[in-house]
């Protein structure tokens, strides 16, 4: 997709474009329709109530994309339904819906100004709102998080929250707080949630996250011992793994073993756990 940002900034360039030939996502609120393939279903402007507001992802196959802005923004029962699409999109779809999820939902969610209180309008095809009361612009926001791998003599500290599957681990992670830097947002989310410092922070790789709208910042650290202190408001538990059991988990399928279920593919966990399995110990 290409986000074509010369488009957006020009409200004629986009008003031609907005023809027989755009294509819609079609979309239960936040959630899309998948077909078969694990693809995204495109209708057409025709099938869009004409007053919905309308977001301008970009060009693809020389044709408009749009996705629409629903009534309302993320609600805690849209996440499981969520997971289960998530697995059922290609991974070059996935990224195309992820965009779009970030966007209709901070629409959903900003239809005033935080300024002054009035009603905002969708302007720069979806990329900014603006308030025709104050003159203040606003601007979808991303909220960096730092997901950090925790090393100890061959071994990984996993933990679980209490919303997740049984037998589901994954890598720590948090936010990063105003004033910091992503090696001291790691380094404090572990200790607050494992009660582990630890040092030697390095950047892996990161990830979209559309719910409703982080950048993982994946990472990796060395922790200076192994004894923990979990903070049950942040946990249901964490607990240090051996390459062995990863690597029978991984080798498990999606379902796990009898006490774990390896991270899922679309996650960065998965690729943050996998990168540290295939370095091997003296990686």
């Amino acid at each position: 997709m290409d986000r074509a940002d010369n488009i957006r900034v020009n409200p004629e360039a986009l008003g031609n474009l907005m023809n027989w030939r755009a294509r819609v996502m079609e979309m239960d609120g936040l959630l899309p329709s998948v077909d078969e393939t694990g693809g995204l279903v495109w209708g057409t402007l025709a099938d869009v109530d004409p007053e919905a507001e309308l977001v301008f992802l970009g060009m693809m196959d020389d044709k408009a994309h749009f996705a629409p802005v629903p009534p309302q923004g993320s609600t805690s029962p849209v996440m499981p339904r969520a997971w289960q699409v998530m697995q059922l999109l290609r991974p070059d779809e996935l990224a195309i819906y992820g965009g779009a999820k970030s966007l209709v939902d901070w629409h959903a969610r900003h239809k005033f100004c935080a300024n002054c209180g009035a009603p905002t309008t969708l302007t720069k095809g979806g990329w900014q709102r603006d308030c025709g009361n104050c003159g203040a612009q606003h601007f979808p926001r991303t909220d960096p998080v730092t997901i950090m791998l925790v090393e100890h003599e061959d071994k990984l500290l996993l933990g679980r929250q209490p919303r997740f599957p049984p037998k589901i681990y994954s890598a720590l992670a948090g936010f990063v707080e105003p004033g910091e830097t992503i090696e001291e947002a790691v380094a404090r989310e572990v200790w607050e949630e494992a009660g582990v410092r630890v040092s030697n922070v390095r950047y892996l790789a990161s990830q979209p996250w559309p719910f409703p709208s982080q950048m993982m910042i994946g990472c990796t650290s060395v922790a200076q011992s192994t004894e923990l202190t979990i903070d049950k408001t942040e946990l249901d538990d964490a607990r240090w793994f051996s390459r062995e059991e990863l690597e029978d988990a991984r080798n498990a399928g999606p379902q796990g073993n009898e006490t774990l279920i390896f991270p899922q593919k679309f996650a960065i966990a998965h690729r943050l756990v996998t990168w540290w399995l295939d370095k091997g110990a003296d990686g």
